[in-house]
């Protein structure tokens, strides 16, 4: 399995996500894959500014696509797209708002080189928030499924919508080992970045 293999994992399997971002991000995600191409679930999305004023919260169901694969002789390469709808409120607005949510994400690794990009639009009548993520890694030696990986990771992310002014910068360091995948680090400002799956 690729270490950029989500959202969708295995045929017939469950992947669990949880995403922490210090004063940013919180995400908590459920996929089930019927085939290894597609996957549908939920999750639940707790956005703020930077100045803590404004505060999102978002529950969706999505489905997931992987859209193209490429299985070199020594590498793989991905292209995922998704959709969904669900409900979203805020601090800044009365009740529920229907909110929408698309993206896609580009992916290629090695077993020593690791490259991602994500964009992750979520939106309603009342607020646009993207989310755009490029991430490059390196592995100090090569890993199979069955044995540890351990990535290092740089990591920039920008958002959208009144929520962070500029790129925010991270280190990470990713370990993964058959279906576990946890990774933790920190941003330029000191704020704590975290991430976990687990593919049953």
């Amino acid at each position: 399995m690729a270490a950029a293999a989500k959202p969708i994992a295995f045929a017939k399997g469950t992947t669990v996500m949880a995403e922490y971002g210090a004063g940013t991000m919180n995400e908590v995600q459920v996929f089930h894959a019927p085939r290894y191409w597609w996957s549908v679930g939920g999750g639940w999305l707790e956005l703020s500014s930077e100045d803590g004023d404004k505060l999102r919260h978002i529950t969706y169901a999505r489905a997931n696509l992987l859209a193209k694969r490429w299985n070199l002789p020594a590498a793989q390469a991905n292209v995922f797209v998704w959709g969904g709808l669900g409900r979203a409120t805020g601090n800044d607005f009365d009740g529920s708002d229907l909110a929408r949510n698309v993206g896609f994400q580009t992916d290629y690794e090695t077993r020593r080189v690791y490259a991602a990009f994500r964009a992750d639009l979520q939106e309603s009548d009342h607020f646009s928030h993207r989310i755009d993520t490029l991430q490059l890694g390196w592995a100090p030696y090569a890993h199979d499924y069955d044995t540890l990986a351990t990535w290092f990771v740089v990591q920039g992310r920008r958002y959208t919508g009144d929520l962070f002014d500029g790129t925010e910068t991270a280190l990470l360091v990713r370990f993964f080992k058959g279906g576990t995948w946890v990774e933790f680090g920190a941003t330029r400002d000191g704020k704590l970045q975290a991430m976990a799956m687990f593919n049953f």
